[in-house]
């Protein structure tokens, strides 16, 4: 496995350390990035956290803390506001702050998307200093063909100049959405965000999983994974599907695609806690440790 961290030239010496050890940290020393994705509580209001299929569980925000605390993770992405409120109780879960966010409300058709940030790296900062919790790493959502991109754009760079000052890891989420954006799954579109994320120096990029009829996306995401260049690539874990196939695919987009990781949600935190830790330890286990599709699965049924 590939685990050299390449340090970008805006982090500066006095942060390199910090740097190397927040990135050792976030990737459990393997270079790769299991991101578990907590931010939805803005972005797609209770949809995800509560009806059929879902664990009554998952309706509590402190159930995503307690699978944080208890499955084995790199970091653990959600909004700053939610840190503050439950972090105290879980002080030994690795953050990342999500810089921000909008909801699902207003749809592509009324208004391009748009969604700026609540909170500014000086106050992520200030909150790590004074909490005294494991806050790793920022991430930022840029709409790639959004009447308002070049605001999301310039606010991402300027966040992950900012970050790279005081050591943080970045992570990017680029979906191309709005009227200009025929097809959101399109691998040459895919390819065009994972090389925007690389112009911001991005440390890493989660985009969705290349879809085009008749070609197996396994191979097409390649495309986006060499577009990307030092910024490691990502796949969205995307709506819970059965533990198997989501397993499958994860091991594809990094054994065949090249991905560096993944960042999931959905396939973990619907679940009851007691499932929640075994389908995070059965995607750690091959994201950071190289077991097999069968090894992992065992991890997640306990056979």
């Amino acid at each position: 496995m590939e685990n050299e961290i390449h340090i970008p030239t805006d982090v500066p010496n006095g942060s390199i350390n910090e740097y190397l050890s927040n990135a050792d940290e976030i990737t459990l020393g393997s270079g790769r990035l299991m991101l578990f994705a907590g931010d939805q509580k803005i972005e797609h209001l209770n949809a995800d956290f509560y009806g059929t299929d879902i664990s009554e569980d998952d309706n509590e925000p402190e159930h995503l803390f307690k699978i944080a605390d208890k499955a084995e993770i790199g970091v653990f992405a959600t909004q700053m506001g939610l840190i503050s409120m439950y972090g105290s109780d879980y002080p030994e879960v690795p953050y990342l702050v999500k810089l921000n966010s909008k909801t699902n409300l207003v749809k592509t058709g009324q208004k391009d998307p748009i969604s700026l940030q609540h909170i500014d790296i000086d106050q992520v900062v200030d909150f790590k200093n004074k909490s005294g919790l494991n806050i790793l790493g920022i991430g930022y959502t840029i709409y790639l063909g959004s009447e308002f991109e070049h605001l999301m754009i310039r606010e991402a760079f300027q966040a992950i100049l900012k970050s790279h000052q005081h050591g943080l890891i970045t992570v990017l989420w680029i979906y191309p959405r709005g009227k200009a954006v025929k097809d959101e799954k399109d691998p040459d579109l895919i390819a065009g965000a994972t090389g925007v994320a690389a112009t911001l120096g991005a440390d890493y990029v989660k985009v969705n999983y290349p879809k085009r009829e008749g070609e197996k996306s396994a191979e097409i995401f390649k495309q986006a994974v060499k577009a990307a260049g030092k910024t490691k690539v990502i796949c969205a874990g995307g709506s819970s599907t059965d533990p198997k196939f989501f397993l499958q695919q994860l091991h594809d987009q990094i054994h065949i695609s090249g991905a560096m990781g993944n960042a999931t949600g959905r396939n973990i935190h619907q679940k009851s806690i007691e499932d929640a830790v075994r389908i995070a330890n059965a995607t750690s286990a091959i994201t950071i440790h190289d077991k097999s599709v069968e090894e992992a699965y065992k991890i997640y049924s306990g056979k």
